[in-house]
């Protein structure tokens, strides 16, 4: 066991009047935000954090910091003197919850337990002190069933089965038609599973029931569902999670009290109004694990007027307070509210726009904070199909909107089956009663979730829409019968395991078989098809074209497209798209021209290869013109000939059994002979460094040349048909300055004699890749000969890696993820350690030898949205990226131009 390191902080616990919203670092979110409320004179029941530094001692060390016992009992014992009882004691006892509270929201990820305090003694004080036997015994159930769950490691399945049988033996469907002595009889039950799974008794001291809970919560930080939440939402595994120890409020007293979870706007919409759920006679957990059924928040109104009143002045105060959507959770004891959580809520992607939009509307925020309130990952999903209205369907339930999509995919009645068939390859649709945190995976993997149970806040609704995935939940016309794999729709259809599915969670619509797609009315903005304000669809609209303009007047960052074809760069020029950044040339010799590619390869003579040559440039210069003609006036930069030529010809082992087939029937096979043995000639152990990119040019005579002036005579004929043609050479896989010098001398030369022949004026820049760890670190040689770098990231982070790509995304990465070697691929989001240092250090070093070099990116890091911040950041001219991926860029440099120092809006 190592040594107990403590940090330098003064102390490991804070009261909820001592801290405030902006100490989400130190105190987590749900801390910081108990005592920003407490703060607001809103009613907290009074309570204390501790920090996440005493949680990151426990994790490094094994042992909970020294001072941290003491600190607690301390400040327990002013909570008992505020309270006027004692955590525990027999007669009057106070009780607590323990609940985890990272810095961000990790909703069902972490460990909670209520009711901290209750004993065989305690439970008939508190009877006596609720004036309730059926209350007390209820109480004690639960502490001891999520007690042995938590912090004992008892399987959960066995206290549910427990109840379950209660209540087949009273013969009710829910826990609250059980009776006091039914409840008595259960904790006996429970108590016996604990001392049976666990190896020992549950704990009848208060206070050792509170420091185990206090253990478990800090444990929960490394539990398996945390990491892989963690690594879903890139949040960093060395925060550690703060401790909240609450006095119990209690929603389970009888009709009178309940608990609830509200929004001050609605999380799947954007739209304002009243939006939660509120469930009668119940505790928190009731409402989030979606065991029971809720009501919506506005039947509150009539169930306690004045409870609801003072709930909507509170969420107004909360609103305007923190600027923003608030989720809140909620307490009512007999007739008196209480707030037990409040948070920046998460939603979906359609309402961050809305949402957004609307506070500068209402003078809350400005534009640059309602910038910080979107994400390009949010853009994308608004780009994403949607059913067709239009389409025959099968819709058999509705349920609840939770989280909006399109989702197509088979029925699946289980985590593990989810992640094994969706590895397999096929789409699935994760079918539930209802989600707990044990089936994260399941939801990860799946394409949508449906549940019979539960609202837009519970598990299965929070976690789904912090993932952009679709969600259905409460769907109560739907028997889900997981142990038999299938469900039942309304007419007493079955679906099967496998059956195919379609969700809407735009409209909560559940349909059989598959429903087809058509375009998200974003794409069909961006693509000009339809304008702000001429669409049903317009209000979501105009929100995303109003936050784009922002960016785009904002954004330092231009964004180019990578295409190869004029049909390409015109729909990247609808994206906005400021040029092309990577053309690349190979995509042209596939076809019907992979023929004339064939020849020059197995040309044995000069005449030969020239011959060849000499019919593939006018078809070079055509592809150019249409590219030029969609582009112009816009920059286009020609990447000349990159891969191996192997990958030109067939395949060797298809290629060799036609030839031995040929030769077993006599039959002609002369091209095929020569074709595989120029496969065989050309093959190379490792063909992605090897023969390709710059070496092509050097080491086959006018191959290069042929490229070279198919676009200066492109460029001239544009040129001379009144059009504005922008070309620009790029180099690939240059290593050395003097590979650069060689082709560009034979370039310049090429461009001088098409404008001696043309009679017109070119200027064609002429740069090159960085996509080697060597030409990064001999940028200022390099840029003596370039006008342009474009870093290629792809190949610079196999480079710098040494990975192969191909082999190892599909081989080891998935353990380097769940091992956390990566937070994320480094092929997704650049590694800016290593390849960013490369990517910077080039920049620096080219710019001091050429001031006005221009500098791009060109791989496919250009339309990722962290990506686009470091880019921003090391001074790039421009990204370039996939024509779908622009606006996400757009937005994201936008983003990075006006991105403020610690504003955070996950």
């Amino acid at each position: 066991m190592s040594e107990n390191k403590e940090p330098h902080v003064a102390k490991f616990v804070y009261d909820f009047t001592e801290g405030n919203k902006d100490l989400k670092d130190l105190l987590g979110g749900k801390g910081a935000n108990l005592a920003e409320m407490t703060n607001l004179g809103l009613p907290v029941p009074p309570g204390f954090t501790i920090t996440t530094e005493a949680c990151k001692v426990y994790l490094e060390s094994g042992e909970e910091p020294a001072a941290l016992r003491d600190e607690v009992s301390a400040h327990l014992d002013a909570l008992e003197t505020r309270m006027g009882k004692k955590l525990g004691q027999a007669d009057n006892p106070l009780l607590v919850s323990v609940r985890s509270g990272a810095k961000f929201s990790m909703p069902g990820m972490m460990d909670t337990v209520l009711n901290i305090g209750l004993s065989d003694k305690s439970v008939q004080g508190l009877a006596k002190q609720a004036g309730d036997d059926r209350f007390a015994w209820d109480s004690y159930r639960r502490l001891i069933q999520m007690f042995g769950k938590t912090v004992l490691g008892v399987d959960g399945e066995l206290f549910e089965e427990a109840l379950d049988a209660a209540k087949d033996a009273k013969k009710v469907t829910v826990d609250t038609d059980l009776e006091a002595a039914d409840l008595k009889k259960l904790v006996t039950k429970f108590k016996k599973i604990v001392k049976a799974e666990a190896g020992r008794d549950f704990p009848q001291d208060p206070r050792e029931q509170m420091d185990l809970a206090i253990k478990a919560v800090f444990d929960s930080w490394n539990g398996d569902r945390a990491k892989l939440y963690r690594r879903q939402e890139r949040i960093p595994g060395d925060l550690g999670t703060a401790v909240n120890i609450c006095s119990m409020v209690f929603g389970n007293l009888g009709p009178d009290s309940g608990t609830g979870v509200a929004f001050t706007r609605d999380p799947a919409s954007g739209h304002q109004g009243v939006y939660g759920d509120y469930l009668q006679n119940a505790q928190g957990e009731d409402v989030v694990a979606g065991i029971r059924n809720t009501v919506p928040l506005a039947e509150l109104e009539s169930i306690d007027k004045k409870s609801y009143d003072q709930l909507m002045q509170i969420m107004e105060t909360l609103e305007n307070h923190y600027k923003d959507l608030c989720d809140i959770e909620f307490t009512i004891e007999r007739g008196q509210l209480w707030m037990l959580q409040t948070r920046v809520g998460k939603r979906t992607a359609g309402a961050a726009f809305r949402i957004a939009t609307q506070l500068v509307d209402q003078g809350l925020i400005d534009e640059t904070e309602a910038l910080q309130r979107v994400t390009g990952a949010q853009l994308a999903q608004l780009m994403f199909p949607r059913f067709d209205e239009h389409a025959k369907v099968d819709q058999v339930a509705r349920g609840i909107a939770a989280s909006p999509g399109a989702a197509v995919g088979k029925a699946v009645f289980d985590s593990y089956t989810a992640v094994k068939w969706s590895r397999s390859g096929e789409k699935v649709i994760l079918v539930r009663r209802e989600t707990n945190p044990d089936d994260l995976d399941g939801m990860i993997a799946a394409e949508g979730i449906l549940t019979s149970r539960g609202g837009k806040t519970s598990h299965a609704a929070v976690v789904a829409r912090g993932m952009g995935k679709t969600c259905v939940c409460g769907a109560e016309e739907l028997e889900v019968d997981t142990k038999r794999r299938r469900m039942t729709v309304p007419g007493g259809h079955v679906v099967e395991e496998g059956d195919l599915i379609s969700i809407d969670g735009s409209s909560g619509k559940v349909y059989l078989g598959e429903v087809p797609v058509v375009p998200s009315p974003v794409v069909e903005y961006f693509e000009g098809r339809m304008h702000a304000g001429a669409h049903d669809a317009d209000e979501l609209v105009e929100a995303v074209h109003r936050i784009m303009a922002f960016a785009d007047r904002k954004r330092r960052l231009r964004v180019r497209a990578n295409a190869d074809n004029a049909e390409d760069a015109l729909r990247a020029r609808r994206f906005g798209a400021q040029g092309i950044g990577l053309c690349r040339t190979e995509h042209m010799f596939l076809g019907d021209r992979r023929e004339l590619v064939e020849r020059l390869i197995l040309a044995d003579t000069q005449d030969e290869r020239e011959e060849s040559l000499k019919a593939l440039l006018p078809l070079q210069k055509q592809d150019f013109v249409e590219l030029f003609s969609a582009m112009d006036g816009l920059p286009v930069t020609v990447r000349l000939l990159d891969p191996p030529l192997h990958e030109f010809l067939p395949d060797i082992t298809e290629l060799s059994v036609r030839v031995a087939l040929a030769e077993s029937r006599q039959e002609p096979h002369e091209n095929e002979l020569r074709l595989l043995q120029a496969v065989h000639r050309l093959h190379e152990q490792n063909p992605m460094l090897g023969l390709r990119g710059v070496r092509l040019g050097l080491v086959i005579p006018g191959l290069f040349t042929m490229q070279v002036r198919a676009i200066a005579e492109a460029a001239a004929e544009r040129k001379n048909a009144k059009g504005d043609p922008r070309a620009e050479i790029m180099i690939p896989l240059v290593g050395t300055v003097q590979e650069l010098e060689i082709v560009r001398e034979e370039a310049d030369r090429v461009i001088a004699e098409v404008q001696a022949a043309t009679g017109t004026e070119l200027k064609l820049a002429i740069g090159t890749m960085i996509e080697l760890p060597r030409a990064a670190l001999t940028a200022g040689q390099i840029a003596e000969a370039a006008e342009f770098f474009s870093f290629g990231t792809n190949d610079l982070t196999q480079t710098v890696w040494g990975f192969s790509r191909d082999d190892v995304e599909a081989s080891f990465f998935t353990a380097y993820l769940e091992k956390g070697i990566f937070g994320v691929s480094p092929f997704e989001t650049i590694d800016k350690d290593g390849v960013g240092s490369l990517v910077k250090a080039a920049a620096e070093a080219g710019r001091r030898t050429r001031p006005d070099l221009k500098l791009g990116v060109c791989g496919e890091h250009g339309g990722d949205p962290e990506s686009v911040h470091f880019f921003h950041e090391a001074g790039l001219d421009y990204v370039s990226c996939s024509p779908f991926r622009i606006p996400v860029a757009r937005l994201e440099a936008g983003r990075a131009a006006t991105q403020s120092a610690g504003s955070d809006h996950r």
